[in-house]
């Protein structure tokens, strides 16, 4: 066994549990050391770090790859060297056809899991399944409603809940509506959240009543776990949703490895733990419940991240309106 075989994978919580990560170890003679996220801007940073093992595959979302692609970072992928794609829908096998994927026809992705981003709510506070995103700004959750602190996802679903049919590619002046209206909604926050297992605590401990999901059905899992009586809904204008990948980066040192790492998570006892665990989707089974795909609206890039996020660190610090 080459002890000397290391892999540095950067994921999210639940995409490479400790047992999943020994199994691979074991049979492919390899470390894993594996760096766990908590927002698309984390996975950013971490890409960018100085001073550490340059990682060998991550997992992101399509507007991150394209994103990640464009900046040089990914390397494409060995189909041949991925024969698991196989056992993958047929949706998810037709890379072209989802945006993100492909680059001057080669794939640096391949699908893993994904989630709509819709409403949870306590269904003893609010017995009918809630129509729109609008009803966190409702007065009557005053301090009662959990956000998802991300400054791309908060635009985008605020633009989709104004009616604006563009929300990835906003101009400046609707950039300014939705930065008012994001100020506005600090008036119904408990607080802000990043990672799942923080919001189920928060969710719980507060009574809070509604709650932008951004991990999905994957946190609806965890509070139903934890005895809390929620409901989960797409609203009416549609939910922003994610599908995340598994790429390779060109800064990876043992690119059989890495490629082995990325079908291996497409075996289907290891995709089958991301929905027995984590009440996510894989791209290998159809989901119990069938997705209403017509209020679904799959995530883009956008049209200026630096832009977003430098309004996005202003509302969260408590800026005022007037100052926009």
């Amino acid at each position: 066994m080459a002890a000397d075989k290391v892999l540095h994978v950067l994921a999210w919580p639940g995409y490479a549990d400790p047992d999943v990560v020994k199994s691979f170890e074991t049979r492919y003679g390899a470390k894993v050391e594996v760096t766990l996220v908590d927002s698309d801007e984390a996975l950013w940073a971490q890409m960018h770090s100085k001073g550490t093992p340059p990682f060998d595959v991550l997992a992101a979302n399509t507007a991150e790859i394209r994103r990640y692609t464009q900046a040089n970072l990914l390397a494409p992928l060995d189909l041949a060297s991925l024969p698991n794609t196989k056992k993958q829908l047929p949706r998810f096998q037709a890379l072209g056809s989802i945006d993100g994927l492909t680059s001057a026809g080669k794939v640096y992705a391949i699908p893993f899991t994904y989630s709509s981003m819709g409403l949870i709510y306590d269904r003893q506070q609010i017995p009918v399944a809630p129509h729109s995103m609008l009803e966190l700004w409702n007065p009557r959750y005053r301090g009662k409603v959990l956000d998802f602190n991300s400054a791309q996802h908060n635009f985008s679903f605020t633009a989709l809940a104004l009616g604006y049919p563009h929300p990835f590619q906003l101009d400046p002046a609707q950039m300014r509506t939705i930065a008012y209206k994001l100020v506005e909604l600090r008036r119904n926050l408990l607080t802000y959240y990043t990672l799942p297992e923080e919001a189920t605590a928060f969710f719980i401990q507060h009574k809070v009543a509604l709650m932008f999901g951004n991990y999905g059905t994957q946190q609806v899992q965890l509070l139903r776990r934890a005895g809390a009586d929620v409901g989960y809904a797409i609203p009416d204008e549609g939910a922003l949703a994610w599908l995340d990948c598994w790429s390779m980066t060109r800064a990876a040192t043992d690119k059989p490895l890495a490629l082995a790492w990325i079908n291996y998570m497409l075996e289907p006892s290891v995709s089958a733990l991301l929905t027995q665990r984590q009440g996510l989707a894989n791209t290998l089974s159809e989901p119990a419940e069938g997705s209403a795909t017509a209020h679904i609206v799959w995530i883009s890039p956008v049209e200026d991240i630096e832009r977003r996020e430098q309004l996005w660190t202003r509302i969260v610090s408590g800026d005022r309106s007037e100052r926009f």
